[in-house]
């Protein structure tokens, strides 16, 4: 109505820069249209092995979860020798802000936070740190390019200033994210289970060593099971019975001297407190404290303790992690510079190869490869059950079995440049990419309908086949171009968009802006041979 009343009545029509372009666009698509009707099967050929090698293609393109999103900070996991005091920490973080600082002027500060808090959210040992290191804008940065580029840098100059001290370079969200997915902090984490301690130890000394041969996997770290340096007092009964000594006596001895044991009250006004007697710091630091602490017997004879338990030094475990109340270690790394898939695959080739591990001792795969393996899974049930919707969409449209299935032959057709242009930008998979390949879908169908439906009209009117395909492709060319452009320029500053949060914006961005380009000149292309081939086989009298 509004068209009716606003638009000019007058019907005269002078060719403006629009009608240019298309009539530019019908030259150059005229001649190819017509030698595709005459080399239906060259033409179809060379779809169907476009198709092939995309295919190839992406099998070997490997994936993640979602890109890596650039936070702007560092936060570094930073861990000492098992047993390390609380002054060492402070001594080693202070170090290592002192060389950040000096030697890098991207750093705008260092954070660091020991051990755990009165609420343990977050519990750690007194050995491991996270240093947020805050970061300056990028353009003020002189040291490096770009985030994996400084984290290298910074690594090879910590471990050369500060040698036997363990870094991981992750960032302050994902190292959370990580945590929370896996009680992990890197990104892939590798949990092997199993009973023995020792073979756990074992196990995972091998896989970390076959890890730091991968490329891509940075940051290695192994769980350290033991390191625990303990004095062990193991009690000969037959001594404590020549000196008419109990377990309990000796027990409350030892536990008494290094421990503490109450003596009594302490009473302030209205206050109590325990008075705790022990020995002091500089008789509780050695072995020889322990074997030189006095028994006093019923008969008020001496005996220090070397003389009734073999007391010795070892190295026990420093924590026992389970999951499911299944003993496990974790063998965890960062990803730098490689898709997390393809790192994983090459990984799990090397452990199946080369660790025999014993019965009932086996590995599972963590962190952000989880969740594009849960991810995947969720694809697999929900791609499919949107094409069968798609379909089902057609052909209540069109009535028609073979006319669906030639709008749908857009799809495959469409898939051929997302996976192009995804591998042209060194891209892997993800699922910001799998919901570009969703929306593609949608628009190449649209291109198909478009199509298919101009080619019915024309035939109900009598033509030939090749004369239906001729003129329903010039008078849809205009509409069929409008679709792809208006969609791929949309999409157009998401593919090239370097500005927070960009990482997730362009593989989706770019499977559609390549996926249009592909489906727009297969589906002019091939889908009217198609359909020349579909209709004189059921119609030969029009041939």
């Amino acid at each position: 109505m509004i068209s009716a009343l606003l638009l000019s009545k007058k019907t005269g029509h002078q060719p403006n820069f629009s009608d240019k372009i298309i009539a530019f666009a019908k030259r150059v698509y005229q001649p190819v249209i017509h030698s595709a009707l005459k080399h239906r099967i060259i033409t179809i050929a060379v779809s169907i092995l476009l198709l092939a090698i995309s295919l190839i293609v992406f099998l070997r393109m490997g994936g993640e979860f979602i890109p890596t999103l650039d936070e702007g900070d560092f936060a570094v996991e930073t861990r000492l020798i098992t047993g390390s005091s609380l002054s060492e920490s402070i001594e080693v973080n202070v170090k290592t802000a002192d060389v950040l600082i000096k030697n890098f002027p991207e750093v705008d500060a260092v954070i660091g936070k020991i051990g755990t808090s009165e609420i343990p959210t977050d519990p750690m040992s007194i050995e491991v740190t996270d240093l947020i290191i805050t970061l300056k804008e990028k353009d003020e940065w002189v040291t490096a390019g770009n985030r994996e580029e400084l984290a290298d840098k910074m690594l090879a100059k910590l471990e050369a200033e500060l040698p036997g001290v363990m870094y991981g370079f992750q960032q302050p969200i994902q190292l959370r994210t990580n945590e929370l997915m896996t009680g992990a902090k890197q990104d892939v984490v590798i949990k092997v289970y199993g009973e023995d301690l020792n073979l756990l130890a074992k196990y995972g000394e091998q896989i970390g060593k076959l890890a730091q041969e991968v490329e891509g996997a940075e940051d290695v770290f192994v769980e350290p099971i033991g390191g625990l340096p303990q004095i062990v007092v193991k009690w000969n009964r037959q001594r404590l019975a020549q000196f008419g000594l109990s377990m309990d006596e000796v027990n409350r001895v030892l536990r008494t001297g290094f421990a503490g044991e109450v003596a009594g009250l302490v009473f302030e006004n209205e206050k109590k407190f325990e008075l705790v007697v022990r020995l002091l710091n500089t008789n509780r630091k050695n072995i020889s404290d322990v074997k030189n602490l006095f028994v006093i017997t019923q008969a008020g004879v001496q005996v220090p303790l070397e003389q009734l338990a073999d007391i010795s030094l070892t190295i026990g475990a420093n924590q026992i992690q389970r999951d499911d109340a299944k003993r496990r270690i974790v063998v965890g790394f960062n990803v730098r510079g490689r898709d997390v898939e393809s790192i994983v695959k090459e990984l799990n080739e090397l452990i199946t190869a080369q660790v025999k591990f014993e019965p009932g001792y086996y590995t599972t795969y963590g962190g952000s490869f989880k969740n594009l393996e849960e991810a995947k899974q969720r694809l697999v049930v929900a791609v499919p059950l949107a094409l069968v919707l798609i379909f089902l969409l057609l052909y209540f449209t069109f009535h028609s079995f073979r006319h669906s299935l030639l709008i749908f032959t857009a799809i495959p057709l469409s898939a051929i440049g997302g996976v192009f242009a995804l591998w042209l930008r060194d891209m892997p998979f993800s699922i910001s990419a799998g919901v570009g390949f969703i929306a593609l879908f949608g628009v190449a169908v649209l291109n198909g309908i478009v199509l298919i439906a101009e080619f019915n009209n024309l035939k109900k009117k009598g033509l030939a086949i090749n004369d239906v395909v001729t003129q329903g492709t010039q008078v849809r060319l205009r509409p069929v171009l409008m679709t792809a452009l208006v969609a791929s320029l949309g999409f157009l500053p998401m593919a090239l968009s370097q500005g927070s949060g960009a990482e997730v914006q362009r593989p989706l961005a770019t499977v559609v802006i390549g996926g249009l380009i592909t489906a727009t000149l297969l589906t002019l292309v091939v889908l009217p041979v198609l359909y020349t081939l579909f209709e004189k086989k059921t119609q030969p009298a029009e041939l």
